[in-house]
């Protein structure tokens, strides 16, 4: 037992080298860590920050400059904010869990064996990746089905991702075939297989499936100012766009007021915060499913 403990010992001490290698691997993990968090704290002291006193500062920022949150306060004035965040919640909802589903129903098919004709689907399917019909036949698409000015206009035409469907197909091909084999044995068929043994073992993989279509929906402003003209059914995104142009075009202008040109300068920074925030708070809940999700769909092509 002594000797097993003494060899144990000395298994567990570092070398010099290691102990060097530790330090410095640590001290540039660290310096990487500031710069990437830097950016996010900048933008939140200047958010909260006197708009004439951060004009006239220069250099970086380790604290807000004075405190205001007038920047805000614009922001959240806005009367088209709360239609904004009612229209995204109805798409981060109703599109987000028709995506995943929709998703999940092409990668199960996807993930069968010796399904007829799978390999000239599939060739089709990545095909869609690297060619498109064009955003004018799109959009003349989506007119016709009388999809425009509608928030289903931006749930349906968009319901797959291509490339979140190939990582959900290979995921769900690490299932073992026993499973599903057993379960049609006794009677089940492919979408009560899907519901009941695939869904509660694929919740790592439905997880980033939610977290990517999420932050798409949540970031996604393009479509929705093509096809929509009501500004009551803008989301939110649209409108903090709007915002942040108008303060840009303040800031730009010259010959302004000097306490219009500095609310417009906090107003970006306000802004970003705004956009931002929702998605930072929600990305902790599910990064544990995230990692997992994506080291299980990239062990097998």
């Amino acid at each position: 037992m002594a000797n097993k403990s003494m060899k144990s010992r000395a298994r567990i001490k570092k070398t010099p080298g290691e102990i060097v290698f530790n330090i410095i691997n640590c001290s540039v993990l660290t310096i990487v860590t500031l710069l990437c968090l830097y950016p996010m704290l900048y933008v939140l002291f200047a958010s909260v920050s006197d708009g004439v006193a951060l004009m006239r500062h220069t250099g970086p920022i380790w604290r807000p400059i004075g405190f205001s949150l007038d920047a805000f306060t614009h922001v959240l004035r806005n009367p088209n904010i709360l239609s904004g965040y009612r229209n995204t919640m109805f798409l981060l909802i109703v599109g987000v869990t028709w995506s995943v589903f929709m998703t999940s129903l092409g990668a199960y098919f996807l993930a069968q064996k010796n399904v007829f004709w799978k390999n000239a689907i599939m060739l089709f399917i990545v095909f869609t990746m690297f060619f498109q019909g064009g955003m004018i036949p799109f959009f003349l698409t989506i007119r016709n089905l009388h999809l425009t000015d509608s928030l289903f206009g931006l749930v349906f035409p968009f319901s797959i991702t291509t490339f979140n469907m190939l990582i959900m197909r290979t995921s769900l091909q690490q299932l073992p075939d026993s499973m599903s084999e057993s379960a049609m044995i006794d009677g089940a068929g492919h979408i009560r297989i899907l519901f009941q043994i695939v869904f509660p073992l694929s919740k790592a993989i439905l997880a980033v499936m939610v977290l990517f279509y999420g932050v798409s929906t949540w970031n996604g402003w393009f479509w929705a100012s093509v096809l929509i003209r009501d500004r009551t059914m803008l989301p939110l995104q649209v409108i903090l766009r709007e915002i942040l142009l108008t303060a840009t075009a303040v800031i730009g202008g010259g010959g302004g007021a000097e306490d219009m040109e500095a609310i417009g300068r906090t107003i970006r920074f306000a802004t970003i915060v705004v956009a931002t925030i929702p998605i930072l708070c929600v990305y902790p809940l599910l990064q544990r499913y995230f990692t997992k999700g994506v080291m299980v769909g990239a062990l097998k092509g």
